[in-house]
């Protein structure tokens, strides 16, 4: 696993506006079938992580919970705990880096 490519290619993906953060953004994008890949944070609460998971689970989108706050939130410069990647290449990219 390359993490430091995926974080780096969350970055441009912040910077190329095909990313939603936040609890309730992520979420919406996740139902309405937007989001192609998710992160959470391994240091969320296990509140949010649940949530997440089993969202995720249901609408059949990959879930990644390989980094913490720290490294996401320096990733896209603001201080965020769960992202979802709505693009495509860039989701499809990051999963071939994270295997």
């Amino acid at each position: 696993m390359q993490k430091e490519a995926v974080l780096n290619l969350l970055g441009l993906a912040r910077r190329a506006s095909r990313l939603v953060t936040g609890d309730n953004l992520v979420l919406g994008a996740i139902r309405s079938r937007e989001a192609k890949l998710v992160y959470v944070a391994n240091d969320a609460s296990a509140n949010t992580r649940k949530k997440f998971s089993d969202k995720s689970s249901y609408y059949e989108v990959p879930l990644v919970t390989e980094f913490s706050k720290m490294e996401l939130s320096q990733a896209i410069g603001s201080d965020r705990s769960i992202i979802a990647v709505v693009d495509a290449g860039f989701a499809k990219k990051m999963q071939q880096l994270l295997t």
